[in-house]
């Protein structure tokens, strides 16, 4: 007998909170109306939509013949897009890079954070063995008191 397990979405299971680093980073840079406008033009050329836009046009203008046999205007226009949209794409991957630092320099500062409480729970732990070795031998002492002197 095959006992079907019922389908969890993991997605709906899993419950993301956003890096505050990162939401903080993403609020600096909605901050300055170049970056939100190569935010979008980045997102846009990064779109199917970008790519049927294209199709349709490039298409109309070799059908309806705006230009003929070898498409000199149309190289050109389609060159200078090329330049703009390469450094679109440099711009995007300066935010992810810069997204990566952000992230970068919270883990580090995590990890510092860590190593100095690890530090502490260290000192703790010796100063624990310390105690523990000082009341083992009290303990000692106090029992080599007691105990009846042999004869």
């Amino acid at each position: 007998m095959v006992v079907k397990q019922p389908h969890i979405d993991l997605v709906h299971r899993i419950t993301l909170e956003p890096n505050p680093a990162l939401m903080e980073h993403a609020r600096r840079r909605a901050q300055s109306v170049q970056n939100r406008i190569a935010d979008r033009i980045t997102q846009f050329a990064g779109s199917m939509a970008f790519v049927y836009i294209h199709i349709i046009w490039f298409g109309s203008w070799i059908a309806f013949g705006v230009e003929g046999y070898p498409y000199g205007l149309l190289t050109m226009i389609v060159s200078l897009e090329a330049i703009f949209l390469s450094t679109f794409v440099m711009i995007s991957q300066n935010r992810a890079d810069a997204k990566r630092q952000v992230v970068s320099d919270l883990q580090w500062q995590t990890v510092q954070e860590e190593d100095k409480q690890n530090q502490q729970l260290l000192d703790l732990s010796n100063q624990i063995l310390e105690l523990t070795k000082a009341v083992h031998a009290y303990a000692a002492e106090r029992e080599g008191e007691t105990r009846p002197a042999s004869s």
